[in-house]
C-alpha cells in the first residue's frame, strides 16, 4: 500500500469506463509511470492485513448498498402495486403480487437485521482494538477478559461480513428483479426508477469480492461448525455469543417459528457433517454454496424472529414469510448436497 501525491504527476486517467449501472459513480483506469510514493503502514502486512481489513471494511459498505437498494426496490413496487389497476382494482390485491411483495419486504428486513448486526460485531471488534492501542501506548495491556472478548468479536466480525456481503447483495438483485416484474411492462421502460435499481444492483454480488469469493471466505466457519454453534446460541439466547442474549428472547407467539427454525439447523448440521466425511477438497468446494446458503438462512430468520418478538408490529409477518420462506431454500439445498457424490462432478466439469 502506497500513498501518491497526484502534483508529483506520473499518473494518467486512461478512460472513463462505460458502465451498465451505477452511473453516480465514475470508474476509470489510472496508468502509473515513474510516479513516486510513499510505502503506507509496515512491510509484508500489505496484503494480509491491511488489503483484508480494508476489503471487510468495504463489504460491510455493499451490505449497507444492497440493504438500500433492496428498500427502494420494494418501496418502487409497493408504490406502483397500490397505484395501478387492473379489472377494477388495484394488483396490490391480487394473490400473486402480494406474494411477490411479501417476500420481498421479509428478504429486505432479513437482510437489514443481518447488516446491523454484522456492523455491531464489527463495532465492539474496532472499538476494543483501539483501546488496546491506546493502552500499548501508556504501557498498558487489556485485561485478561477485554483480551477474549476482543477475540470472541473479532472471530464473529470475520464470520459474518461474508455472509452479510453475500446474502444481503444477492437479495438486492432478487429484489430489484422482482421488482420490475410487479411494474410489468412499465418497468422495461426507462421512465421508471426500477429499471435503474435493476442495472445498479447488478455490481452488489460482484465487487468487493463476489458471492463465490464470500462462500470461500466463510468456508472455513462451516466445515470447522463455527455456524453451527452460532446458530445453536442463537436458538439458546437469540445472540451470538449466546451470553449476550437471554433464554426468553422468542415471544410465546413465535415458538414455532424457532422450532422450524431448529430443524432447518439440524438439516444445516447433517449437511455440513456429509460434506466433511467425504474429506474430498473438490467436493467440500463445490458444495459450499448451498452450504453458505443454509447457514445465512437460518441466521437470518433467527435474528428476524427477535425482531418480532421486541417489535411484532414492525416485523411479525416478514418473520412468518421469511421462516416460510427459507425452511424451503433449506430444505432444496439440503436435497441437492445429500443426493450428491464425488461421482456426480464429473457431469459439471467441461
Amino acid at each position: 500500500m502506497f500513498i501518491y501525491d497526484k502534483r508529483d504527476g506520473g499518473v494518467d486517467v486512461r478512460r472513463i469506463e462505460n458502465k451498465l449501472g451505477i452511473h453516480g459513480s465514475p470508474t476509470c483506469e489510472l496508468v502509473y509511470k515513474n510516479a513516486k510514493a510513499e510505502l503506507c503502514g509496515s512491510r509484508k502486512l500489505g496484503l494480509i492485513k491491511y488489503v483484508m481489513g480494508l476489503m471487510n471494511g468495504a463489504r460491510l459498505g455493499i451490505a449497507g448498498q444492497s440493504t438500500g437498494t433492496s428498500q427502494m426496490a420494494y418501496n418502487e413496487a409497493l408504490a406502483y402495486a397500490k397505484d395501478r389497476k387492473q379489472f377494477g382494482k388495484a394488483i396490490i390485491n391480487f394473490p400473486a403480487v402480494y406474494d411477490m411483495l411479501a417476500i420481498m419486504k421479509a428478504r429486505l428486513d432479513a437482510g437489514r437485521t443481518l447488516y446491523y448486526t454484522t456492523a455491531r460485531y464489527v463495532d465492539v471488534y474496532k472499538t476494543l482494538e483501539d483501546i488496546e492501542r491506546e493502552r500499548k501506548e501508556q504501557g498498558e495491556k487489556l485485561t485478561a477478559e477485554e483480551r477474549a472478548e476482543c477475540k470472541t468479536y473479532s472471530k464473529l466480525a470475520d464470520a459474518f461480513t461474508p455472509i452479510a456481503k453475500g446474502m444481503t447483495s444477492e437479495y438486492a438483485n432478487l429484489n430489484a428483479y422482482d421488482g420490475i416484474q410487479i411494474h410489468g411492462g412499465s418497468g422495461f421502460m426507462l421512465e421508471y426508477a426500477c429499471q435503474r435499481l435493476y442495472r445498479d444492483a447488478r455490481i452488489l454480488t460482484i465487487y468487493e469480492g463476489t458471492t463465490q469469493l464470500q462462500t470461500v471466505a466463510a468456508g472455513r466457519y462451516i466445515t470447522n461448525g463455527f455456524y453451527g454453534q452460532v446458530i445453536a446460541d442463537m436458538l439458546e439466547s437469540g445472540q451470538a455469543p449466546k451470553e449476550a442474549g437471554s433464554a426468553d428472547w422468542c415471544a410465546a407467539e413465535f415458538q414455532p417459528l424457532k422450532e422450524r427454525v431448529a430443524k432447518m439447523a439440524e438439516r444445516y448440521n447433517e449437511a455440513v457433517a456429509y460434506v466433511n466425511e467425504k474429506k474430498d477438497d473438490e467436493f467440500k468446494d463445490f458444495a459450499i454454496r448451498h452450504l453458505y446458503e443454509m447457514a445465512g438462512d437460518c441466521i437470518m430468520a433467527l435474528l428476524l424472529i427477535g425482531d418480532a418478538s421486541k417489535a411484532p408490529e414492525l416485523f411479525a409477518k416478514s418473520a412468518r414469510v421469511y421462516t416460510r420462506y427459507v425452511a424451503a431454500e433449506v430444505e432444496k439445498h439440503y436435497d441437492f448436497v445429500m443426493s450428491a457424490t464425488s461421482e456426480d462432478l464429473a457431469d459439471y466439469r467441461k
